[in-house]
């Protein structure tokens, strides 16, 4: 009779054998192949969105550190639970040299989202140290890499992708999945309904920043019944002017919140002048959006239900 204990070690090395025969992978990486040798144990993620991508896959343990938190936004209790002990490496962009402190080996960012074109951590100069890198696939656009209007495919490929580097292909499938079935839902229910224009402030006072044609945040506020008024701004995020936000006249306008709270975005609004006779706030029709709602993320989803609420209640489930 095989006792308890030897049944164990039988587990423990089949379990061993499936996942050293998941490797290597090869993933594409804004259109080029990243092999990953073994499953990292080291990682490294950047930005609370591509932090909830890799939480939504229960990767923490392979997790070495965070990257651009702090820095930017105010940590949530929801978040700062999923994070658990994981450090901050960074509050900003990381250095080279922090990720080779770190022992680092893979890096999660983007273009704008951790690296710049040009500076001392990018792609190649990581994988100079051995260090392979999955590039969000919105931010491809910043390096000349893709011209394609951004869909909700790039968060379902982006999630699959690091089930693969996981070797949590199932889970990723099945979390997928289940994300188009709201998505799809979503869309059965807004059906019939005129898009409204919608007009995203992210910040800035002289000019307004944005998100425009290659920003997945205008295909968001699609899906959720609306139409981004600069949906034509040639650029992912970048500044648009106060003049055409007034001549576009938004019926709605979504606030983003890095999690420090919208008072003084929401109080400069209301006193721009070529604002104040948009039926946005004339009709005080004005919802507040957190940043990894608004950037490729899980969140994704259920911003998309919290807008197509605000825009038309009527179609609520």
């Amino acid at each position: 009779m095989k006792t308890p204990a030897f049944m164990l070690f039988l587990g423990i090395c089949g379990f061993a054998l499936q996942t050293a025969f998941a490797y290597p992978v090869t993933v594409q990486s804004c259109g080029k192949p990243v092999t990953i040798t073994h499953q990292p144990e080291h990682a490294v993620i950047h930005d609370v969105n591509m932090a909830e991508m890799a939480f939504a896959l229960h990767l923490q343990p392979y997790i070495r550190g965070l990257t651009g938190i702090s820095g930017w936004n105010k940590y949530t209790p929801g978040f700062k639970a999923q994070q658990g002990d994981i450090p901050e490496i960074a509050t900003h962009y990381p250095s080279l040299e922090q990720l080779l402190d770190a022992g680092t080996d893979f890096f999660f960012a983007g273009w704008n989202y951790g690296m710049h074109v040009g500076g001392d951590v990018t792609p190649e100069t990581l994988a100079i140290q051995g260090i392979p890198t999955l590039v969000l696939s919105e931010s491809c656009f910043r390096a000349g890499h893709s011209t394609a209007l951004p869909t909700l495919d790039l968060l379902y490929g982006d999630e699959e992708k690091l089930g693969e580097v996981f070797d949590r292909e199932q889970q990723a499938r099945q979390l997928v999945e289940g994300w188009q079935r709201r998505v799809q839902h979503i869309q059965d229910r807004l059906n019939g309904h005129r898009p409204l224009r919608v007009f995203l402030y992210d910040s800035g006072r002289d000019r307004p920043f944005t998100a425009g044609q290659y920003a997945l945040a205008t295909e968001l506020i699609r899906l959720g019944g609306g139409e981004n008024i600069f949906r034509d701004l040639p650029t992912n995020w970048g500044a648009a002017s106060w003049e055409n936000a007034g001549l576009r006249d938004p019926e709605a306008i979504l606030v983003m919140d890095y999690g420090a709270g919208v008072s003084d975005s929401l109080k400069f609004l209301r006193s721009q002048p070529l604002l104040t006779e948009s039926t946005a706030l004339k009709t005080n029709r004005v919802l507040v959006v957190r940043y990894d709602e608004m950037t490729p993320s899980p969140a994704n989803i259920d911003v998309i239900e919290k807008i197509a609420a605000f825009l038309h209640p009527d179609a609520a489930p």
